[in-house]
């Protein structure tokens, strides 16, 4: 397996195909990386030599793309600002409801989680 930024990616598969392994770089992200690094994303990843590893890992660097702990962190900041300052996304996040305006009288099961009956008496 190969390392780009401390990341393993798989050596079998293009190098087009194994960089989105990395949290934040999707396919065309990785077509511009290869491209502003000079490598073609047909090679295999097994098949690259550490100096292409390298140049990799600085366009990631150069180009300032956001990846891993880096972009976890800031996602997650995001997040807990919209809750501390208790704006309608913030109090539905909290709240595990949808935030984005879809229904929840039925439905929304991914965000509310398994059904819980309320208010059944005899």
């Amino acid at each position: 397996m190969a390392r780009i930024l401390g990341i393993e990616i798989p050596n079998e598969k293009r190098i087009e195909a194994s960089l989105p392994y990395i949290f934040g770089i999707g396919r065309p992200t990785a077509a511009k990386i290869l491209e502003h690094a000079g490598i073609d994303p047909d090679i295999r990843t097994g098949q690259l030599s550490e100096d292409q590893l390298v140049r990799i890992s600085q366009v990631i660097q150069t180009e300032g793309i956001m990846v891993e702990g880096d972009l976890r962190r800031e996602k997650q900041s995001q997040l807990k600002r919209l809750t501390s300052i208790n704006c309608y996304r913030g109090i539905r996040l909290k709240r595990g409801l949808p935030v984005r305006g879809q229904r929840t009288r039925t439905n929304a099961r991914t965000r509310k989680g398994k059904k819980k009956t309320v208010g059944v008496k005899k």
